[in-house]
């Protein structure tokens, strides 16, 4: 079983958000979910994709069904590794030589998402907006994040994350979170971020994101977190598109579009593996 490895929300290799992803092209439904996690867990990635193709004219108005993994569980949405399962489609021959069309629907525990192929080579997906929910600050927060937050919100409970906004791009750079403390906060995780200190470098706000509630340390590039980040600077700087920059060791760039109930995030992603799964189904 064919697998590869795409840095999403990047055009540079080793850089961006590494996603494994599984495409089950002769299926029409998923394997057993233990088996599923078993492979996730063996890549260790943030995120593992798989995604098997769904017969026109069924129960739903897609064109693939796809589930995301982390090493340690199933979650409702990811950003980077639909991006990064719509590259590994686009760039992959059919029998007949041709590539998958420009536009693919992907049936999720979200709904539908779809994933656009721009001709620059990035790939523009459209996602809900996650709600921004008024939030007490969880107890010891601050504590576990070496950072006093100035708000915080609660993106609902299909992303799950709380929304910390902190003082300064330096000091969402400068965390050091105590990860075994974070992870008694939250069933998810938490989404830091702050204003760029200089637009002209090509961004409009930073961010890093921690889950290790889902055996996620640190996320290089949240393509999810972005749903919320959007309405949140769009308020905030008075437009609808805007371009973020996340990570800590790892970096990347989502260009986003708030449009009321949904959001969409651009990017480019990179193939860095192609290999082979020697374990079958």
């Amino acid at each position: 079983m064919r697998i590869r490895t795409v840095d999403a929300f990047t055009d540079t290799p080793f850089h961006g958000n590494p996603a494994a992803v599984l495409l089950l092209e002769d299926a029409d439904a998923f394997p057993d979910d233990a088996w599923l996690q078993h492979v996730a867990a063996e890549l260790n990635l943030s995120e593992t994709a798989f995604a098997h193709p769904l017969a026109p004219g069924g129960d739903t108005d897609a064109d693939w069904a796809l589930r995301w993994f982390t090493p340690t569980a199933e979650v409702n949405m990811c950003g980077h590794a639909t991006l990064a399962t719509a590259h590994v489609l686009r760039t992959t021959r059919t029998a007949t030589g041709a590539a998958s069309p420009a536009l693919v629907r992907f049936a999720t525990r979200s709904g539908i998402l779809t994933s656009t192929a721009r001709p620059d080579g990035a790939f523009t997906l459209d996602f809900p907006t996650a709600p921004l929910l008024p939030a007490e600050e969880p107890a010891s927060l601050a504590e576990a994040l070496g950072a006093a937050p100035l708000s915080v919100h609660y993106t609902g409970d299909n992303v799950g994350d709380y929304l910390v906004e902190l003082r300064s791009e330096r000091e969402v750079r400068a965390l050091a979170p105590d990860l075994r403390a974070l992870a008694a906060l939250s069933r998810r995780g938490f989404i830091t971020t702050a204003a760029a200190e200089d637009p002209s470098r090509g961004y409009d706000f930073v961010s890093r994101g921690f889950f290790p509630a889902v055996g996620i340390d640190e996320d290089p590039v949240t393509g999810s977190a972005h749903t919320a980040l959007a309405p949140f600077w769009s308020a905030r700087l008075g437009r609808s598109e805007l371009t973020g920059f996340q990570g800590g060791t790892r970096t990347g760039l989502v260009r986003t579009a708030l449009h009321g109930d949904r959001t969409h995030l651009t990017g480019h992603a990179v193939t860095v593996l192609d290999g082979e799964l020697l374990i079958s189904l």
